[in-house]
């Protein structure tokens, strides 16, 4: 591939119209070397990976506004003569290009820019443009209370949001989408941050935070009744609230209080383990409207096929979340979903990792004696040896997966005018989750994202659908688009829809969902060989750190996963060690008896360093 990620990355308008063709031809990977089947040796057998990618099916793409006057039109900044994959990024239209290349340069550039604030624990992520939120370690933020009393403002405080008058949306033309195209990062996978989950803990535990830069989720949607309508959080929310009468809000406040500890009072919930959640909050003496704020938007869980305590873990986990960065449980990478994958590749390179772009691998080796994978050769006829190998699902044949069974997970992504939920202020991250539309469909998650998280446009907004696929994309996600917006020509648009926010374009596909495999299901696949999965169809990260640690730990299970690294400050030069390796007298750093594993890094990441300067 051409850009970061995989099916995690992140693309430019013009990116992903490159991305979606390229989709939609579906055309074979055909750069094998001819000569390779020589670099095998007798002993040996070779396991063939594929050559097309099968995890995106059903793309559709539609364009709502007049195209015209777009047909010359060129993305801002572009290069002439040169596709352009637009992997998401906080350098700029500078650096786009700088991207493609293995992230060695660009690591050191954002370590070496990046100074750290003097504060105890982590270093806080980047600044930017306009600091949001700075991912700190647990240590420095106070346990919040019950429902998120105490609420932690981290980092510099947004301006007071200033009012927006009554009036007509600016009208954007297809041109202006085009020419804006690099303010677009666009995801293929739409995830928040739980700021209490794996992947926060495990950013800060990491140091990787350094590399990123993160805006609180700023509200809490419910669709009820036709309309969209605020959700009340914390506990100031509940009280503030003009939608829940007072008997309500003493109602809601002692059910998610009960929720906090619902293990201390099993009593209450032994009788429904076998009920649904829906079933059980039936029983809780609490009216329709709160068991709807409740279940879609709070638990945010299934009104069929979730359990009481599969409810009531959710449930938590949302309250436990509440109060550490902001007054919900969730955060979202500036320039998006994209940035996460790119933020630990740097880190990697930093101590002597390579990630390479464009170069395909043609088959696994197999020592036929033991079993186990020995090398991988490329597209270049190059023979690379390993002791271990991780693949991920997509690269894997058809004779390697035929007991395995997939589920898919439907995608959309739109460029809309307006606000689902106009305030009086434009910039909000919001989520909201759609209740089936038919008894036995699933409810779809939508993520609105404004043009503050660095992912579109001025005037505009970037949503994001998703939902376990039933039929195609466009078949399951159509019916709540037109529920929440207008999809006519402004020509064709009638006054009732005036009041829903228009769509100016709009993308449909099915992404596959390898998620919960188990590794036995694949046949034939030596031992030393790892399988990690692609997104999974869940609001956070949780299944993917998961994955990596166990992959980890099993490759080497006396080792610590994602150790903290040392601070650059902290790192002794060895000069006569680095002038040996680089005249050959050394492969490698020389080992002292006295030596610890971070001085050992320390010295790798020096000679990284002085390289790419000398370079």
């Amino acid at each position: 591939r051409n850009y970061y990620g995989g099916n995690w990355a992140s693309f430019s308008f013009s990116g992903l119209l490159s991305w979606i063709k390229e989709n939609q031809e579906k055309t074979d990977i055909n750069d094998e070397c001819e000569d390779w089947r020589k670099l095998i040796l007798e002993n040996e057998e070779v396991i063939s990976l594929s050559k097309k990618v099968k995890t995106i099916q059903h793309v559709e793409d539609f364009c709502f506004v007049d195209q015209d006057s777009a047909e010359d039109v060129e993305e801002a900044g572009a290069l002439p003569k040169l596709p352009v994959f637009g992997a998401s990024g906080a350098e700029g239209v500078a650096q786009e290009s700088e991207k493609e290349c293995p992230p060695v340069e660009c690591a050191l550039q954002v370590a070496e820019s990046s100074e750290p604030e003097k504060a105890t624990g982590t270093e806080p992520a980047s600044a930017t443009e306009g600091k949001d939120t700075e991912v700190t370690s647990a240590n420095e933020c106070s346990q919040s209370t019950a429902l998120g009393e105490s609420t932690l403002e981290l980092g510099k405080t947004e301006a007071a949001p200033s009012e927006i008058s009554v009036q007509e949306p600016k009208k954007i033309t297809y041109s202006q989408i085009v020419r804006e195209g690099r303010r677009f990062n666009i995801d293929l996978v739409s995830k928040l941050l739980y700021s209490r989950g794996l992947l926060i803990d495990l950013l800060i535990k990491s140091n990787v935070s350094r590399y990123a830069e993160f805006k609180n989720a700023t509200r809490i949607l419910a669709f009820r009744g036709g309309k969209v309508e605020q959700v009340p959080c914390s506990r100031a929310d509940v009280f503030n609230s003009r939608q829940l009468t007072m008997v309500e809000k003493r109602m809601l406040m002692k059910f998610l209080t009960f929720c906090l500890d619902y293990e201390q009072h099993p009593d209450e919930y032994q009788d429904y383990e076998n009920s649904s959640f829906a079933q059980f909050l039936s029983t809780r003496k609490l009216t329709p409207s709160l068991q709807h704020f409740i279940l879609h938007s709070i638990a945010m869980v299934s009104e069929t096929d979730c359990s009481a305590l599969e409810g009531l873990q959710a449930t938590k986990k949302f309250l436990q979340c509440l109060g550490r960065y902001g007054n919900t449980p969730f955060l979202f990478p500036l320039y998006g979903q994209g940035e996460i994958p790119q933020c630990f590749c740097r880190l990697c390179a930093v101590f002597g990792g390579i990630y390479c772009l464009r170069h395909s691998v043609q088959c696994l080796v197999v020592d036929k004696e033991s079993g186990r994978c020995k090398a991988i050769v490329d597209h270049f006829g190059q023979r690379i040896s390993a002791n271990y190998f991780i693949v991920e699902d997509s690269y894997l044949s058809e004779s390697i997966c035929t007991n395995v069974s997939y589920r898919q997970i439907s995608r959309a992504v739109l460029i809309t005018d307006q606000s689902v939920l106009n305030t009086d202020s434009e910039q909000q991250v919001s989520i909201l989750t759609v209740p089936p539309v038919d008894l036995g469909k699933p409810a779809v998650c939508v993520i609105e994202l404004c043009s503050s998280t660095m992912t579109c446009m001025k005037d505009t907004y970037l949503v994001h659908l998703t939902c376990p696929s039933t039929k195609t994309a466009r078949e399951d996600l159509e019916p709540v688009v037109q529920k929440l917006f207008n999809l006519n020509t402004e020509k064709e648009t009638e006054n009732e829809e005036l009041e829903k926010p228009r769509v100016l374009w709009a993308v449909y596909f099915n992404m596959r969902d390898s998620s919960g495999i188990n590794k036995n299901s694949y046949d034939g696949l030596p031992s030393n060989v790892y399988v990690c999965s692609g997104p999974d169809a869940a609001l956070g990260n949780d299944c993917a750190v998961k994955q990596a640690e166990a992959i980890f730990q099993e490759m080497f299970p006396a080792e610590e996963f994602c150790p903290p690294p040392p601070n650059p400050e902290d790192i002794i030069y060895d000069e006569d060690e680095i002038a040996a390796e680089e005249t050959g007298l050394s492969n490698s750093p020389e080992t002292k008896p006295e030596s610890s594993s971070e001085e050992s890094s320390s010295r790798g990441s020096t000679a990284v360093q002085k390289e790419d300067k000398e370079k």
